[in-house]
């Protein structure tokens, strides 16, 4: 899609950036166990948008509760355990990261959390996906950079070197995450999927705080306004801003504008704590952000170049399904159906990839609901539902929006 960037979309892009830069500061900021506040911070947000998330779907929810439609047919299964597992992942996130932020600066923690596009990137090249030379290149200078910034910690070792390796894994993790839901989301709404998600993450670091003893009420004053801070700021306005802003402007572009979360992030460190920045990291943590824009905009431009080359040619094939679209219907002969019904590659062709699926858009649990989804007919049996519900006869595109 065409970006159409004016004063309004500016505006929420800062928001943006500015509540989930806001994560690593509130979480360094607080005196309880960052496994604590990863906890309540995924078991607050749950309370407030979980109703809100099930509320865009009532129609489907009370379809469930009539009994029109059951809840997990078998086709649902796997999905499931992906999500299960893509929600683990993001357990592992949270508590690796916010954990890192109080062995490192602040600064070194969002930078090199904020490299995920670079693992997922190696995580497309293992199972299989082409990796193009831009995008090697890309990776090569965030791990130069990863190395040349973490320079000092490794000299000194210790709680600063542990601290840059969660920060890596926290990265990682949410990379992890993002590649378990593209399989996950085959036949799942956004909003019952963030809930699921949000739900059993919520649930996985509660029993790990259980585990580990660690208490989880009699904070202090500044830990109550962290978390606080944490449901208002990255939670509630990051999530909202970032899924009106993704239905104006490219997700290329909106991953690009927040790598400015390392810079905003390390001032409200200075600004809380009085944490001094290393300006010996400097060129290191600018490496690795020039790395990440390499990574995040080279399958943009390819993608643009290969669309190019094909409308040069008269009479192009239609781009096949992608490898993870869970149904590949019977195409008809033509590429009309009868009674006016449009082939479904016709509408696979519009979307171009230029604009990239933003399922990986989703920094520190902030997860887009403007989602490119993939959806499996229902039996005749099932379907059963209401104008303007989700139930297309083929596989079709669709766009979840926060309404």
């Amino acid at each position: 899609m065409k970006s159409r960037i004016d004063p309004l979309s500016v505006t929420a892009m800062a928001v943006t950036v500015v509540s989930i830069s806001a994560t690593a500061p509130l979480t360094a900021f607080a005196s309880a166990s960052p496994l604590a506040m990863a906890f309540w911070r995924n078991a607050l947000g749950f309370a407030v948008l979980g109703p809100l998330l099930l509320l865009l779907r009532r129609r489907q929810v009370a379809r469930v509760v009539r009994g029109e439609r059951r809840l997990l047919r078998r086709e649902q299964w796997v999905p499931l355990i992906f999500g299960f597992l893509a929600a683990t992942a993001l357990a592992l996130h949270f508590a690796a990261f916010m954990t890192s932020t109080r062995m490192t600066t602040v600064a070194m923690s969002t930078a090199l959390v904020a490299t995920q596009p670079v693992w997922q990137a190696l995580i497309a090249a293992g199972q299989g996906v082409k990796t193009s030379r831009r995008t090697w290149t890309g990776l090569s200078l965030s791990v130069a950079g990863t190395a040349l910034a973490a320079g000092l910690d490794i000299q000194a070792g210790g709680t600063a070197l542990m601290g840059d390796l969660l920060a890596l894994l926290g990265a990682i993790a949410q990379a992890a995450y993002t590649a378990l839901s593209e399989r996950a989301r085959a036949d799942v709404s956004t909003p019952l999927y963030s809930t699921f998600t949000s739900l059993v993450c919520g649930l996985e670091l509660l029993a790990v705080c259980w585990l580990a003893d660690i208490p989880l009420t009699g904070f202090d004053r500044e830990t109550q306004l962290s978390l606080l801070g944490l449901l208002i700021l990255p939670q509630i306005l990051g999530l909202g801003a970032l899924s009106f802003v993704l239905g104006k402007v490219s997700a290329t572009t909106v991953s690009v504008v927040l790598l400015l979360e390392t810079p905003v992030a390390a001032f409200a460190a200075w600004w809380l704590m009085g944490q001094n920045f290393e300006f010996a990291t400097a060129p290191g943590l600018l490496l690795v952000i020039v790395g990440v824009i390499v990574v995040v905009t080279s399958d943009g431009a390819e993608q643009a170049a290969a669309q190019q080359g094909q409308h040069g040619q008269h009479g192009a094939e239609i781009p096949p399904y992608p490898s993870y679209a869970p149904y590949t219907p019977q195409l008809p002969p033509s590429p009309h159906r009868h009674g006016g019904e449009r082939d479904p590659r016709v509408d696979w062709a519009r979307h171009t990839g230029v604009d990239s699926p933003t399922v990986t858009l989703t920094y520190h649990g902030a997860g887009a609901f403007d989602t490119l989804t993939f959806r499996r007919p229902l039996p005749p049996a099932l379907e059963g539902g209401e104008p303007g519900d989700d139930h297309p006869t083929t596989v079709l595109t669709h766009r979840d929006r926060l309404r």
